[in-house]
């Protein structure tokens, strides 16, 4: 069996998307409402694995045909160009593939199934100190004080990390959000989040006096469907645009690049636990379904205490 990389260029047959991807992508969107990312890497996990059948010879018997080995097969040779997590997250979508098609009867099992996959390393989630996040939220008026950037794009970069940071929204919940969806006599904002389940986040006392102070000066004639953030023409930022203002502010603030709007959650949530607050009602916060999500926030406190513990105590 060759197990050389299929071509990475060529998508399927719209016969085959039609017949096997369409419904599922469907399915995904309308009953399991998952985000448009979740779709879009498990549409890509189908077409990579469609590509490794039809290089190796097997889409012709059919999935259903697939055993124990073909399957070890694929993931021995998808390490080769995927991460590890990466890899989990294509079988994820795989197996979920395969489930679906098992409740509509095309097929009689699901072939990924206990698939052997390769042991994820354990990460703790990357955050900002306190000190860190507090220079990188005054990074907008320092550059605006230095005659380095106009009021508007100075206080727009400001109330989104305000409310990446403030409130723990994740960046597409932040591009999301609009002025109906904000009350500020009550400092809080009802966002939709992953499943399309919605929850309401307070803001916090700064960055609700920012947004105001925004919303009076930028945009006192926006209606309720209107966004929060924009440009400078009215529409709407985007993720992408929110990614670069926050590599700019990194940059100018002198902290780690690598940082992403993402990490400024995980440095709401750690600082909350820092700070004495229920793991409970963060994991209501963050909008996680599962604790055990919110609980990887627990080992990052604990390994501050412990490197804390190891600098200072005499016994260490």
């Amino acid at each position: 069996m060759s197990k050389a990389a299929p071509p990475r260029s060529q998508p399927p047959p719209d016969d085959v998307v039609a017949a096997w991807w369409t419904p599922f992508g469907g399915h995904l969107l309308h009953e399991r409402r998952c985000s448009a990312y979740t779709v879009r890497n498990y549409k890509a996990a189908f077409e990579d694995f469609y590509r490794w059948l039809a290089s190796s010879g097997l889409w012709a018997g059919g999935i259903g045909a697939l055993g124990p080995r073909e399957i070890r097969d694929f993931v021995i040779e998808a390490q080769r160009r995927f991460g590890r997590r990466t890899l989990h997250n294509h079988v994820s979508g795989l197996r979920a593939l395969c489930r679906f098609w098992m409740k509509e009867g095309r097929l009689a099992r699901n072939p990924f199934s206990g698939a052997p996959l390769p042991k994820l390393e354990k990460r703790l989630p990357q955050f900002l100190t306190e000190d860190q996040a507090r220079a990188l939220l005054a990074s907008p008026m320092r550059i605006l004080g230095n005659g380095g950037s106009d009021a508007f794009t100075a206080w727009r970069d400001r109330l989104a990390m305000e409310l990446l940071y403030g409130a723990g929204l994740r960046v597409s919940e932040l591009v999301g959000l609009n002025y109906g969806s904000v009350d500020l006599g009550e400092g809080t904002a009802r966002v939709t989040g992953k499943g399309r389940k919605e929850r309401v986040c307070p803001l916090g006392r700064v960055a609700c006096a920012v947004l105001a102070r925004f919303r009076d000066e930028f945009a006192p004639g926006a209606g309720p469907r209107d966004p929060v953030l924009c440009g400078a023409g009215g529409r709407r930022m985007t993720v992408r645009a929110v990614q670069l203002m926050l590599k700019r502010h990194l940059a100018l603030a002198g902290l780690p690049m690598d940082l992403t709007p993402h990490k400024l959650r995980h440095s709401y949530a750690t600082h909350l636990l820092n700070a004495g607050a229920d793991l409970r009602i963060v994991q209501e916060l963050l909008g996680h379904a599962q604790l055990v999500t919110t609980q990887v926030y627990t080992h990052v406190s604990i390994a501050r205490l412990k490197d804390v513990y190891n600098k200072a105590h005499p016994r260490a």
